[in-house]
C-alpha cells in the first residue's frame, strides 16, 4: 500500500504523510500507543500472552542502509489544510480517527468470523 493509496476521509495523503513522520521522530506514536495499551488493559480489553517465533521475520533486503536519525522537522506551515480540524486538539482528532479505525478493524474481524471458510 502507498500513502497515495488512502481513503479520502483521512484527508490529502501528503498531510497524513507529513504528519506519521513528525509524529514517529517526536515520541508521539509511542506516547498514544502507551495510553491506548494503558486504557484497554484497565478494561481488560487485551490479551497480553503473545508468542512471537523472531526466526521467521525476516527484513526486506533494501532494510539494509535506512535512516537511522529522526527526519527533521518542517519549517513550511500546513496552510489551508489545517482548518478542516480547526476545533479539535492533536490528540481528539487522532483519537477519533483511532477509534474509527478499530471499530473498521473489528467490523472486518467479525465478518470474517461469521463468513463461512473458502477454499482455492
Amino acid at each position: 500500500m502507498y500513502w497515495r493509496d488512502l481513503p479520502e476521509r483521512f484527508g490529502p495523503w501528503k498531510t497524513v504523510y507529513e504528519r506519521h513522520r513528525l509524529w514517529s521522530a517526536d515520541g508521539t506514536w509511542q506516547r498514544l500507543l502507551q495510553r491506548v495499551q494503558a486504557t484497554a488493559g484497565a478494561d481488560g480489553e487485551i490479551d497480553w500472552d503473545i508468542s512471537v517465533d523472531s526466526t521467521i521475520v525476516r527484513a526486506h533486503r533494501h532494510a539494509a542502509g535506512a535512516r537511522t536519525e529522526p527526519p527533521p522537522a518542517l519549517t513550511g506551515s500546513e496552510g489551508d489544510e489545517s482548518l478542516e480540524h480547526q476545533d479539535e486538539t492533536p490528540w481528539q482528532s487522532l483519537v477519533g480517527r483511532l477509534v474509527e479505525a478499530v471499530r473498521e478493524a473489528k467490523a472486518w474481524a467479525a465478518l470474517a468470523v461469521a463468513s463461512p471458510a473458502k477454499s482455492t
